[in-house]
């Protein structure tokens, strides 16, 4: 007897795996996982859902057999199908996961001619594109430190002694850094509903106080369950109000010097008081469609939490008067990769509290459904292999 048999199913939830029945029902039986189907079935039907361009589907397959990774062929497969989505998205997010998941296929078989080849063709693509395989260049290779691993290593030892002096110097959300993701749910015109997932990159660099501000919120929670309570098709969706929820409060994540009570300038009367912190523009970028922008009152420092998210090219009237600080660059509906604009134009067309088709101002830009943040995180730094598919 066992004590306590799981099945491979109950861990791969535990995992945060999806299950799908039917196609591999796996056990745990003293220890040792007993298998219906074979790799090599599954891999035959994953290339035959390849050559069909369903890629959604050859993933779906390589995770009910291998949802470890552990065959050189499903992450060859899950490389190639990964690789098709991307070409069809643009998407550099997409274009890094396939090199990911196809370098570590020629691996584990560098003798796999199809596994090289695949990752040839990619590499290749990503060089036209101008999309670097890794964001952060690879430090060693099959055991043996890169030049970059070596300028690293000395790098290192730079920012450790930098990292000591700048402990002095933090204040704020204690360095939160890394792109957001929203978890969004809507229901269209046709009464169906949906989920979605928009990436969003913040634009550090140009408006440090708004992406600080965002990330400090987003840490905290305090958008997860907010509705997007203004909405106008072929301009912007607006959320963020987490305190009212209806666009008329919210706050600052962080502390720059500025308050409302202080009529929005330069003051240290509120800095015990976050109801009141707002943050001051930061102008200069462009509302090109999948931005993030800051929603304000009639004063340029007037930002407190409430955000948008453009949906076209219809908001290109708001530069240099509103604070655009970050970019929808990937996205997901109904578990579907796609782009970000692609899921903030379908929220943007669901019906109107009148019924009369997609929202306007003129109509007062309400939903008839509710369109909600549903949860909103920061990404983390290092993600299992299997996040790549």
């Amino acid at each position: 007897m066992c004590d306590g048999p799981r099945s491979l199913n109950v861990l791969m939830r535990t995992s945060g795996l999806r299950v799908h029945g039917g196609r591999s029902q796996k056990r745990e039986v003293c220890g040792k996982v007993m298998a219906e189907d074979t790799p090599s079935a599954a891999w035959k039907e994953a290339e035959a859902l390849l050559s069909k361009g369903k890629s959604a589907g050859v993933l779906e397959v390589l995770r009910d057999v291998d949802p470890n990774g552990e065959h050189g062929t499903t992450l060859r497969l899950a490389g190639q199908a990964t690789h098709m989505q991307a070409s069809k998205s643009g998407s550099k997010k997409d274009f890094r996961k396939a090199a990911k998941l196809l370098f570590d296929s020629v691996q584990k078989n560098p003798r796999d001619k199809a596994a090289n080849s695949s990752y040839n063709q990619l590499r290749n693509e990503m060089q036209e594109r101008g999309i670097s395989e890794r964001i952060i260049p690879r430090l060693t290779n099959n055991g043996t430190p890169t030049p970059a691993g070596l300028f690293a290593l000395v790098a290192s030892i730079l920012i450790v002694i930098a990292g000591l002096n700048s402990i002095q110097n933090a204040k704020g959300t204690g360095g939160l850094d890394g792109d957001v993701i929203l978890e969004v749910s809507w229901t269209d015109r046709d009464g169906v509903a949906h989920t979605g997932k928009i990436w969003l990159e913040l634009y550090d660099a140009d408006t440090p106080m708004h992406a600080e501000s965002f990330r400090a919120n987003v840490d905290s929670g305090r958008y997860d369950g907010i509705p997007f309570h203004r909405i106008v098709d072929g301009f912007m969706i607006q959320g963020g109000d987490f305190v009212n929820k209806a666009g008329t409060g919210g706050y600052a994540g962080a502390y720059f010097g500025y308050c409302k009570s202080g009529n929005f300038e330069q003051t240290n009367d509120c800095e015990d008081d976050q109801t009141q912190w707002v943050v001051p523009a930061e102008f200069g970028q462009t509302h090109k469609p999948g931005v993030l922008a800051a929603a304000r009152s009639s004063s340029e420092n007037s930002h407190g939490s409430q955000f948008y998210l453009v949906d076209s090219t219809g908001a290109y009237t708001l530069d240099d008067s509103y604070t655009a600080f970050g970019i929808a660059y990937d996205g997901e509906i109904d578990g579907e990769s796609t782009t970000g604009v692609a899921v903030i134009d379908a929220i943007s067309q669901v019906e109107c509290i009148d019924n009369s088709g997609a929202c306007s101002d003129d109509d007062g830009a309400k939903s008839v459904h509710p369109v909600t943040v549903d949860k909103a995180y920061l990404m983390g730094q290092a993600d299992p292999w299997w996040q790549f598919w």
